[in-house]
């Protein structure tokens, strides 16, 4: 196969992530996965930038950090509601870069299972998306909710969501 032959695929192609190499992008996929994004990734790079556009919405920039997205902007299964987590930028830029390398051959359409390779440090991740909301406005904050009268929150309420509940037991803002 030359490097200028595309493949198109209907069954997942399997991707070794090195956890090793991208420490950080490799445990907020392992997090991003285990709280229920998808594994796979159809190739849709024509719609990465709104992908990117939608999951980045209204999450801050932090200084010397990326905003990474998983599922990746480049997957169909991206966009709205992905999971986005503050990493190294040398980590994020580099992971992309190994991702889009790896991935070159593939046509739009081609579906990609992304697997760990190595060991990840979960800990070492600041998930910021809010990964279940229920109704439409959640509270940007426990002190909003709080102000709101309406903490605690249970898993169900409007305003829950998994960002304010921060020992994953079903009830945000509890003290």
């Amino acid at each position: 196969m030359t490097a200028s032959t595309s493949v198109s695929i209907s069954e997942p192609v399997t991707l070794q992530f090195p956890a090793d190499k991208y420490p950080e992008t490799a445990a907020h996929i392992s997090l991003a996965i285990e709280n229920g994004e998808s594994q796979i990734c159809t190739i849709d790079r024509d719609g990465a930038d709104e992908n990117r556009d939608e999951s980045l919405a209204g999450i801050d920039t932090k200084a010397d950090h990326d905003r990474d997205e998983w599922p990746m902007a480049m997957c169909e299964e991206g966009g709205q509601g992905a999971s986005v987590a503050y990493v190294d930028p040398s980590d994020n830029r580099g992971a992309g870069s190994w991702v889009a390398n790896q991935l070159s051959e593939y046509e739009d359409g081609a579906r990609v299972l992304f697997v760990i390779e190595g060991e990840v440090d979960t800990d070492s991740v600041d998930l910021v998306v809010i990964e279940e909301t229920t109704g439409t406005q959640p509270f940007a904050n426990c002190s909003e909710a709080k102000a709101a009268g309406a903490a605690p929150l249970h898993k169900g309420d409007a305003g829950y969501s998994t960002s304010l509940d921060r020992d994953g037991d079903g009830v945000a803002c509890e003290k």
